[in-house]
């Protein structure tokens, strides 16, 4: 999953963006909100992260100009002021939840998993694709009811799949989804955790398929 933090506060952004990278997101930094609008028009993300104490136009403003632009992306606002009034501007600008500082890393996960779920327009925290599950609230996989282990880049990329199918995911997308704007990996790297993936999932009956020139594709098949 692809995050936006908006913070002009170097400190704060560095250790949210720090935590969220451990989580296994992908994390894209700017400062202000006239940057991050020039972003969003450009790029796609699955939630921003908006503080409303930025500099020149605030947070709060920022979150109107999105809704009026037609940007239904998840919004989640970083507050300072813990003030009724300010929780329930917030929200009635077109952001979908608040967070108010300070606050523990797992609090703002799971108010992000909430947010996803609800964009997918999923009822339920499980994505499932034949007998693989993934229970995202959890962080937990399994196949045929039976524990998966996977490391943080190998469930970004699965969840990503998961998310999609059974369309195909380019190798750009999933490479944007595990770094953002960090060039940490290379399109090979996608590649390896593929493989890694195929190694996992295809003696249970679930396929990772190369589409030449694209990417890959959730199917499930047969087992001997």
């Amino acid at each position: 999953m692809r995050l936006l933090l908006v913070e002009d506060d170097v400190m704060v952004a560095s250790g949210i963006k720090l935590g969220l990278s451990g989580a296994g997101y992908a994390v894209d930094w700017v400062g202000s909100a006239e940057r991050a609008e020039e972003v969003l028009r450009g790029e796609r993300f699955d939630v921003a992260i908006i503080d409303i104490g930025l500099p020149s136009t605030d947070g709060l403003e920022l979150t109107r100009h999105l809704r009026q632009q037609g940007l239904a992306l998840p919004i989640l606002i970083l507050t300072a002021r813990d003030a009724l009034q300010d929780r329930v501007q917030g929200l009635d600008l077109g952001a979908d939840d608040y967070i108010v500082k300070p606050f523990e890393l797992p609090d703002l996960l799971a108010r992000l998993r909430a947010l996803l779920r609800r964009s997918q327009a999923a009822n339920t925290a499980v994505l499932c694709f034949g007998p693989l599950e993934l229970d995202t609230a959890h962080r937990r996989a399994s196949v045929h009811g039976q524990p998966l282990e996977l490391g943080p880049r190998e469930w970004t990329v699965l969840e990503y799949l998961l998310l999609h199918a059974p369309k195909p995911t380019s190798k750009d997308k999933l490479l944007q989804a595990l770094t953002g704007w960090d060039k940490e990996i290379t399109v090979n790297a996608v590649e390896v955790y593929i493989s890694r993936l195929r190694g996992k999932l295809e003696p249970h009956g679930v396929a990772l398929r190369a589409i030449r020139g694209f990417g890959y594709r959730l199917e499930q098949r047969e087992v001997a």
